[in-house]
């Protein structure tokens, strides 16, 4: 019975502290609105930390945990005047990690509530969720 329970303890705490990494997907995404960075990992390990930008007062970036949509190198916004949103990744309706050419404001809240990377940046995690594809990438927004 003490064996049982310790393989039980040992499961619970492998699930609450690993990554999630660990789940199905290969590539997951990692959005802390708290400190407006992404990590993204990549069979678990962490392969980029970079800067973004998640909404403004007034508006919302959702938290939550998606598989990735659809992809859209040259996205212009149906919601906000054409604006560019280059190497979009859609995950939730019409949220999209994507480039923006407002990089000064990266590392604070700015956006209409989409994530915004540097458009570089945008196009890396672009190309490794082309790789892996869809299915098989994560985003996982939290505070």
């Amino acid at each position: 019975m003490k064996s049982v329970l310790t393989a039980a303890s040992l499961a619970l705490a492998t699930m609450i502290f690993a990554p999630q990494a660990a789940t199905a997907a290969s590539v997951v995404a990692r959005v802390d609105i708290s400190s407006q960075t992404m990590t993204v990992y990549h069979h678990g390990t962490v392969k980029y930390r970079w800067r973004v930008s998640t909404a403004r007062p007034g508006k919302v970036t959702p938290t939550g945990s998606w598989t990735a949509k659809w992809l859209s190198r040259n996205h212009r916004s149906s919601r906000y005047n054409g604006a560019p949103m280059p190497y979009s990744i859609f995950y939730n309706g019409n949220f999209a990690v994507h480039g923006t050419n407002q990089v000064s404001r990266l590392g604070r809240p700015a956006s209409a509530g989409c994530v915004r990377l540097d458009v570089a940046n945008a196009a890396t995690l672009y190309a490794l969720t082309q790789r892996v594809g869809l299915r098989n990438v994560r985003i996982v927004v939290q505070r």
